[in-house]
């Protein structure tokens, strides 16, 4: 039998190594089971009228600052076509030959037009614009195109908004679940009742690019779609250019006639001589005319083309902002009527 002394420190560790048993036991228990999820605080409405307001002036913002961006990228545009113009178009339509192939022309539209002037320039005005689209747009459409500024400032105004709302969503501590919620209480897109043609704030704001967007196809759709049936209409200053060339080569073509007809009534080799002679007379006062004829025509060109350039910068349907415009609307009114109505002179709606 063993003395009490040891029968004690015997026992002593053998109640140390239970105790570490059952500690250990509590232990493995714990970690089998799921942590409690921890309630996330809920945002209240006070807080979500701020954080609307301080959305509404973030998209006034990047509205402004999109228009920079749309503004720029126009001017950039624009001294590209004008170079082109000044380096490929005035000096081919200025040109000697191309003036006689533009009054054969002229003169054969208004013979099949019957006399018809405005049906010639008509017809001139289609000609010169295949040439302007050759020699001037197409060019230049390869460095800038126009029609791609549309989506780019929608892009830029989308990126200063997920700026914004990073910001706002930090400031304001806004848990990611119930700030998307809030999100998609808004219509930043609303074309139709298909969803191809709808898209909340939330997922204009969570998709990158936005191109990738379903509603952004109908959206650029509606905004080119007055542009796309007008096919046919010639650029700038281009209807312009062939009035004033239609009527001076029509005018050009009759006394041709005269010239023509006391050629014939001389015979074929007289009328030969007198046709070189008459070519050679117009070869010296058009080379001589031709600094006014490229003059006139830039000052036609730029002052039509300076028209439609601001009515494509402005235009709030169908210009390059339309679609930023678009989007601004859309959501700067909704979030505006979250916010609470100021009263004025002590009555709600008062004047």
């Amino acid at each position: 039998m063993l003395p009490l002394a040891t029968r004690c420190r015997h026992g002593g560790a053998l109640f140390s190594l239970g105790a570490l048993m059952v500690l250990l036991l509590a232990i493995a228990g714990c970690a089998g089971r799921a942590p409690v999820p921890v309630a996330l605080p809920t945002v209240s409405p006070a807080t979500w009228r701020q954080v609307d307001g301080e959305l509404l002036d973030a998209a006034g913002s990047a509205t402004e600052q999109a228009e920079v961006y749309a503004r720029g990228s126009m001017e950039h545009w624009r001294t590209r076509v004008y170079q082109q113009t000044d380096e490929n178009f005035i000096p081919w339509f200025s040109g000697y030959w191309t003036q006689e192939w533009l009054s054969l022309k002229v003169g054969w539209y208004s013979l099949n037009s019957r006399g018809d002037s405005g049906q010639s320039s008509q017809r001139l005005a289609g000609y010169l614009q295949e040439q302007y689209q050759q020699r001037v747009l197409a060019p230049v459409a390869l460095e800038i195109d126009a029609n791609e500024i549309t989506g780019e400032a929608m892009e830029f105004y989308v990126q200063l908004l997920r700026q914004q709302l990073a910001l706002i969503t930090a400031r304001h501590q806004l848990p990611a679940s119930q700030l998307d919620q809030h999100l998609d209480r808004f219509l930043a897109i609303d074309l139709g009742p298909g969803a191809d043609q709808r898209a909340s704030l939330r997922q204009l704001l969570r998709v990158e690019p936005v191109a990738r967007l379903p509603a952004y196809g109908p959206l650029l759709q509606k905004i080119h779609g007055a542009a796309a049936t007008e096919e046919g209409v010639a650029p700038p200053g281009v209807s312009q250019v062939a009035q004033v060339t239609s009527e001076k080569l029509q005018a050009q073509f009759a006394s041709r006639g005269v010239a023509g007809a006391v050629a014939a009534a001389v015979g074929r080799v007289a009328g030969a001589l007198i046709s070189v002679g008459v070519a050679g007379v117009r070869a010296m006062v058009q080379s001589h005319d031709r600094e006014d004829l490229q003059a006139q025509t830039r000052q036609d060109l730029g002052a039509a083309f300076d028209q439609a350039w601001l009515k494509q910068l402005h235009d709030p349907e169908h210009g390059v902002m339309a679609g930023v415009y678009y989007l601004g609307q859309q959501i700067e009114g909704q979030l505006q009527r979250q916010q609470p109505v100021v009263e004025q002179g002590g009555a709600a709606g008062a004047p």
